[in-house]
């Protein structure tokens, strides 16, 4: 038995466990019962000197264990105080613990509530405002959350599950909130986050909306809305998650510049994207998905600049198996986690074969490089989007191949504008107008493109067997495949 089959049947059976068990729940006894054949395989293997069964034994140990971890966080959230007491009246004492998400007409907080380790899910109108860190009483209508169903497409989302795996159980609706103090939470996050808010007010001060907002989503993953309408244009272009601090636009930044220190040895370049990314993540407040996201990014940064295709793809199987291990629910219930690794896939293996196909597009720009990017991700990230939101874009590829060029550049005087505000507006301006140009002109494009007939197309109902049967067709075709990819 090699250290790579136990190493992948650890990853996959361990995956395999809290997959079975986001859907399944057959009690403890179950992946008891599970580690128990597993240590019987073992002792079996030993006594009859018959090895090759080993990797079975781990593989169900890692199935076993992967489950009952899902089982251990299941109930992560729950207030046994606060369960007799949905659909009354409360009075309730918390600490908003999260960046408020600022919605067209409301606002969404995110409480810890005091005493307990469960959180409430509250939406409050946009006025006043509140911080991360305000200490703060709420009355109001204590409920649990209930999936919905689009009514465009009548697809259900599972908004239970989906609050569940960050311990949000509770929520309420326009409570009367009153504030008791600021400045509590984590010292390090508050601060942070009053840095990101003082860049966004420095934008927002010289350059105008929309572009402030798309800026801010850009640069530090402001959440600020662009309103309804412009939200659906970038999903009916297909360049949302650009705009959204991605790890897609990490990995653009992080790659630009190592470029701009090309003439420094490797290791160099290396540590300078890699800091990049970091830097994001700081600016940011380093929330779980942004660190994700980040990590990945430089994996992506990695594989690329040295070629190392396997050890690159163990990192990041590695990396994916430690963010589940924290949070196994993040695996089936979160969307940004799936499309982050997927997205990363096709970086790492599939973008360097399609750019080998492209070279009618010249490579000035980068656009040689991005067009493969952006394909590769497309297709390992479409079966998930055609399932999760059943909307295809079929522009994408020339809207991706306007905007993002332009992006680092956008980004880099972005943030010149935002940091320079600090010290005088008048000197920030110029490196403002820059940014106010490409942002005006990234706006255009998406707003000619999503403005064509055939932008998008809707498809009504794409099953799970066909989402499945897409990627195991992917890992077929990766297992047979006896092309050596190498990276440029």
């Amino acid at each position: 038995m090699t250290r790579d089959k136990v190493f992948y049947s650890v990853i996959f059976g361990f995956a395999i466990g809290i997959f079975f068990r986001s859907f399944f729940d057959f009690g403890a006894s179950f992946w008891q019962f599970l580690i128990f054949l597993a240590g019987a395989i073992f002792a079996a293997s030993f006594f009859l000197k018959n090895f090759r069964q080993i990797t079975l034994a781990v593989f169900i140990l890692a199935v076993g264990l992967g489950i009952g971890r899902f089982d251990w966080s299941a109930d992560k959230g729950i207030m046994p105080v606060l369960e007799n007491k949905v659909g009354q009246t409360v009075l309730l004492e918390g600490i908003i613990s999260a960046e408020p998400d600022e919605r067209e007409t409301s606002t969404k907080l995110t409480i810890d509530i005091a005493s307990t380790t469960g959180k409430i899910l509250a939406t409050v109108a946009s006025y006043p405002e509140f911080n991360y860190g305000d200490q703060i009483h709420l009355r109001g209508v204590l409920q649990k959350p209930k999936n919905f169903t689009n009514e465009d497409d009548l697809r259900q989302f599972d908004y239970v599950s989906y609050l569940a795996k960050d311990g949000v159980r509770y929520v309420m609706f326009q409570p009367t909130i009153t504030l008791i103090s600021e400045n509590s939470g984590n010292f390090v996050k508050r601060k942070l986050f009053d840095l990101k808010n003082s860049f966004l007010r420095n934008v927002g001060e010289i350059i105008p909306e929309p572009a402030a907002s798309l800026l801010g989503g850009l640069v530090v993953g402001a959440k600020r809305t662009l309103g309804a309408d412009g939200l659906e244009k970038l999903r009916t272009v297909g360049v949302i998650d650009i705009f959204v601090l991605s790890g897609y636009n990490i990995t653009i930044v992080a790659e630009f510049i190592m470029r701009l220190l090309a003439f420094l040895p490797r290791a160099a370049r290396l540590a300078g994207g890699a800091l990049a990314i970091i830097l994001f993540a700081v600016m940011t407040g380093g929330s779980a998905t942004i660190v994700r996201a980040s990590l990945m990014a430089i994996l992506v940064v990695v594989a690329r600049a040295t070629g190392r295709i396997y050890g690159i793809t163990r990192a990041l199987l590695l990396a994916g198996f430690l963010m589940v291990l924290h949070n196994p629910k993040i695996l089936v219930f979160d969307t940004s986690f799936q499309l982050s690794f997927l997205s990363t896939l096709g970086l790492i293996y599939l973008s360097p074969v399609i750019e080998k196909w492209l070279g009618f597009i010249p490579e000035k720009l980068q656009l040689r490089q991005i067009a493969a990017a952006t394909i590769a991700t497309q297709i390992f990230v479409l079966p998930l989007l055609l399932y999760q939101m059943g909307q295809l874009s079929i522009v994408s590829l020339p809207v991706n191949l306007l905007i993002l060029p332009a992006i680092p550049w956008t980004m880099l005087f972005g943030f010149l504008a935002g940091a320079l505000g600090f010290i005088s507006q008048i000197i920030a301006l110029p490196f403002a107008f820059i940014a106010y140009l490409l942002l005006a002109f990234q706006l255009k494009i998406v707003a000619l493109f999503a403005a064509l007939p055939f932008a998008s197309i809707a498809i009504p109902y794409f099953p799970a067997s066909a989402l499945f049967a897409c990627y195991t067709i992917f890992a077929v075709l990766k297992l047979f495949s006896k092309r050596k990819t190498t990276f440029a």
